[in-house]
């Protein structure tokens, strides 16, 4: 009887307190917000290394690396619209460093692990 009791008990409770699992989905917000920190990121880097006197191919050389290095690895890479990633680098470039002529074929380099 006592079995009985502990079964039903048991099962009530796995039945009504088990939490549901949901997919993993982004919005498009956070996906904006990703691609607005990697550029800030990728800008930062690039203006540190040119005011600290290294030639322009090695700080964009280490601008690409410090930034894969940061951002290698997150699940958010696989909705990056590059595009998009380069306009904004361009731009915080000329906001943040007063940088206009940076060639952007050279982003092209720029890539991340899905």
């Amino acid at each position: 009887m006592i079995k009985i009791i502990l079964n039903i008990l048991f099962s009530f409770i796995f039945l009504i307190l088990d939490t549901p699992a949901y997919s993993v989905d982004y919005s498009p917000k956070a996906i904006e917000n990703y691609t607005l920190k990697i550029s800030n990121k990728f800008a930062n880097t690039y203006c540190n290394a040119t005011k600290f006197g290294i030639s322009q191919d090695g700080a964009l050389r280490f601008s690409i690396g410090e930034t894969n290095k940061e951002f290698a690895n997150s699940k958010l890479n696989n909705f990056i619209d590059n595009e998009l990633l380069n306009k904004n680098i361009l731009l915080s470039l000329k906001n943040n460093c007063q940088i206009f002529d940076f060639p952007e074929y050279e982003l092209d380099k720029l890539t991340f692990n899905n």
